[in-house]
């Protein structure tokens, strides 16, 4: 019997991370994970920072990227993920990212402006995503007053 495989492409700005046909793809959708195969039912999804997974063959281990948010187009048999950063979770590094954190949140308690702070707090969450791929623990935003 023949594995059912969906077609999946997975595309950032600056390059073609992968494609190829896998048995399973997993999202971090805005209103939660989603998992997509052969035969999903159709649909446009929109993508929060965080991991995406996909398995290529039965009983491997998930191959794993990061993403800076984007939108995925699911078909019965094709997934594509149209990603505004990614990169692979085993080239993150866990000290670059505490430090990235550390920064940000000393820079949010000097920011003035709404807009600067919001801007701050973008960035934050995408390191906490980021620190979140690596260890798989969860960063509370901590602001600084």
């Amino acid at each position: 019997m023949t594995e059912a495989m969906i077609n999946f492409e997975l595309v950032s700005p600056k390059e073609k991370l992968v494609s190829e046909p896998v048995r399973l793809v997993t999202m971090p959708g805005t209103e939660g994970e989603i998992g997509v195969g052969a035969g999903h039912s159709s649909l446009v999804l929109s993508l929060k920072s965080g991991v995406v997974k996909f398995i290529i063959k039965d009983g491997e281990d998930p191959q794993k990227i990061f993403i800076v948010s984007g939108f995925a187009d699911v078909t019965g048999q094709s997934c594509v993920v149209l990603a505004e950063g990614a990169v692979k979770v085993s080239d993150l590094d866990q000290n670059e990212i505490e430090r990235e954190i550390k920064d940000l949140n000393e820079n949010l308690g000097l920011a003035e402006e709404p807009v600067d702070k919001a801007l701050i707090q973008k960035k934050l969450a995408v390191a906490r995503a980021k620190f979140s791929a690596v260890t798989g623990e969860f960063v509370f935003l901590t602001e600084s007053k």
